[in-house]
């Protein structure tokens, strides 16, 4: 059985032993995914994390790696493990129509297509939902302006914390918000 686990964010360079020894190395053809910084991250200090974003995401080709695990429950038990979360938040996709769980059916689609082009018998994913409108500074709808008036009103610290993830996400996401945040001075200097 083939059970792929799908990434786009700190699943490929935050290093955690327990989930990294139960895959093997990421490929980059995952399926196309409209990706965006939408969600703010508590234990990131309020960075601004990669979450899966129909209304405000860009198409992003996410990457992918093949767990190790025979069963498929065991797979989906290690990614929510790693993302401290719970079921809910997992999405997943059996090939044979036997279990699903996607908080969106477009998300479901461009799944089950890509699963049924690569022969992949069952993908997992993380499937939190943009919170910046309850969770941000400003509590405002999503919007450049917004999500970089949110990221310069953090602490120091998260500052950094926010410029490591989305500096070190890899180079295919290529979203509205990190392209405006490289080329503006979003970290003021007076703290």
């Amino acid at each position: 059985m083939k059970i792929a686990i799908l990434g786009w964010g700190s699943l490929l360079w935050d290093t955690r032993t327990d989930f990294d020894s139960t895959h093997g190395p990421w490929e980059l053809d995952g399926p196309n995914l409209p990706i965006e910084f939408t969600r703010v991250s508590k234990t990131r200090g309020g960075a601004l994390t990669l979450v899966i974003d129909h209304d405000y995401g860009a198409v992003c080709t996410c990457v992918f790696a093949l767990s190790t695990r025979s069963n498929p429950d065991d797979a989906i038990s290690d990614l929510r493990c790693r993302e401290g979360t719970t079921l809910a938040n997992i999405g997943y996709y059996f090939a044979d129509g036997s279990r699903q769980n996607s908080s969106t059916d477009k998300t479901l689609n461009i799944v089950r297509q890509w699963a049924e082009t690569t022969k992949i018998d069952v993908v997992v994913w993380t499937d939190l939902k943009s919170n910046f409108a309850s969770k941000s500074k400003l509590k405002q709808p999503f919007s450049i302006p917004s999500a970089i008036s949110h990221l310069q009103s953090l602490s120091v610290d998260a500052k950094a914390s926010a410029a490591e993830y989305m500096w070190r996400a890899p180079a295919l996401v290529d979203t509205a918000l990190r392209r405006a945040v490289e080329i503006a001075p979003w970290f003021n200097t007076d703290g």
